[in-house]
């Protein structure tokens, strides 16, 4: 079943892309026509190409791993921040941070930071500085959860990125390139999809466009959740079946260890005994003589 149909797609303004006179020329095979100064999109590679993000982002959620979702521009950043929540995947939406993958070690240091905060406001301490110490302490903390609230559970590099607007996050796509980490993203006829490894080409200004394709990619990520929890189901459940089994083996086994003596234990003990008969047979011969 297809995710969604070329009609929503129009619906949506998917279609829609920026100005001729605007155009990035390596956009040129997505796009259908001209009308009124303005290209149009050809849906029919829209579909297949979210079609595709959609399969190999459930793939890799599925293996247990994150997708981080990059949107800082005004009309994409509340819509991926409410998507991204619903499915417990981290998101950055209000400003890029340089080196937030390629020196993600120090922004787990400003992450740590951010829980140290936390944890002097439960045990007590926070109370006992003077005001203006707690004053400052608190606008760090809010600066803090500003730029780096969504990806507070993000302990390691993310297995993939999906953008808004790559032109705008070209320093996101930059580092997951050098990284080699797989992009995701929506390619408006103004933007160089050559750097992005599963593009979409959509109009990526209107909310509705932006809210579509988001959630298709949302719902693939469910249902890669979905599988991922039922995989691990089935298999606690043929380890239970397993473990039963082996714990109900040795019941069947100890009538037969405990009841009559084993085959070669009757083997030893008859050639003991005729072992023990042998030395007679000369003696008698000899008194026969």
């Amino acid at each position: 079943m297809a995710r969604t149909t070329y009609q929503d797609l129009l619906d949506a303004g998917v279609h829609f892309g920026h100005l001729t006179r605007k155009w990035d020329p390596k956009m040129s095979q997505y796009i259908f026509m001209e009308r009124n100064g303005i290209h149009i999109i050809d849906l029919n590679k829209t579909l297949t190409k979210v079609e595709e993000a959609a399969s190999a982002i459930k793939q890799i959620v599925k293996s247990g791993r994150k997708v981080l979702f990059v949107a800082t521009k005004k009309q994409a950043k509340d819509i991926v921040a409410d998507y991204a929540k619903s499915v417990n995947m981290p998101f950055v939406t209000e400003r890029w941070l340089g080196g937030m993958l390629t020196n993600f070690a120090t922004v787990r240091k400003s992450i740590k930071k951010m829980s140290n905060i936390d944890k002097l406001t439960k045990d007590g301490t926070y109370s006992n500085l003077s005001k203006k110490e707690r004053l400052m302490i608190q606008r760090e903390r809010v600066k803090l959860e500003t730029l780096l609230g969504g990806i507070a559970d993000l302990n390691r590099l993310p297995a993939a990125l999906f953008l808004i607007d790559v032109k705008k996050e070209h320093i996101a796509v930059s580092e997951a390139l050098k990284l080699n980490i797989p992009t995701f993203a929506m390619v408006d006829t103004n933007s160089d999809p050559s750097n992005i490894d599963f593009p979409i080409p959509a109009n990526d200004d209107a909310t509705k466009s932006i809210s579509l394709i988001t959630g298709i990619i949302i719902k693939a990520i469910e249902e890669g959740l979905d599988e991922r929890k039922r995989e691990k189901e089935d298999e606690a459940e043929k380890e239970a079946a397993a473990a039963k089994a082996k714990a109900d083996s040795p019941k069947a086994e100890a009538p037969a260890a405990s009841g009559a003596p084993a085959e070669g234990g009757k083997r030893k003990r008859v050639a003991a005994e005729a072992e023990a008969e042998a030395p007679a047979a000369p003696a008698a011969e000899k008194t026969e003589e």
